[in-house]
């Protein structure tokens, strides 16, 4: 299947995303626009301390009107390497450091509209080395036993994509870290 890509234009230049139209042909020869958010991608890091716990925020999130428990994630500045963000993330929001950092894998958190491509990182051997979070972050560390954290998705204590997306990646890695 070939969809052509007849034109695109910027509609919404925003400071986390943009949102471009595009007029588009489909295989069948007809035309349609497709309302596209860009976003310069992003990570997800599964943090798990020296006693098998993994570290997780809780945080507001107004989209949803909730304080949801999530892994630790964040936007790649511009040109910065997945692996470099995934670094100061983990530091920015548990206050931890990672002396091991292993790329689990990656997905497209809404292929159907985003260009976000989400790359997961297991966060190990973790030491105190704080950062500062950004001005709008207002988080919570919760550090959740191993057993327990893998049971929060059935339970639905873990309503964000990302996180259910990346513990699901951890699962194959979890007996290295138990």
């Amino acid at each position: 299947m070939t969809f052509e890509l007849i034109n695109s234009e910027i509609v919404y230049p925003g400071r986390a995303f943009t949102i471009r139209r595009d007029r588009v042909r489909l295989p069948d020869g007809r035309e349609t626009r497709l309302d596209i958010v860009e976003h310069v991608g992003s990570v997800v890091i599964v943090p798990v301390d020296n006693e098998g716990r993994l570290l997780f925020v809780r945080q507001y999130r107004h989209a949803a009107g909730l304080d949801l428990l999530e892994l630790p994630a964040g936007t790649l500045d511009e040109g910065e390497a997945p692996e470099a963000c995934a670094r100061r993330e983990v530091r920015e929001e548990t206050g931890m450091a990672a002396g091991r950092l292993e790329p689990l894998g990656g997905f497209y958190l809404a292929p159907g509209y985003s260009t976000e491509y989400m790359h997961v990182y297991l966060a190990t051997d973790l030491y105190p080395a704080p950062l500062a979070a950004d001005a709008d972050e207002f988080l919570q560390v919760e550090k959740i036993p191993l057993p327990e954290a893998l049971t929060l998705p059935a339970r639905g204590l873990l309503p964000d994509a990302k996180s259910l997306a990346a513990l699901l990646l951890f699962r194959d890695f979890r007996d290295q870290v138990s």
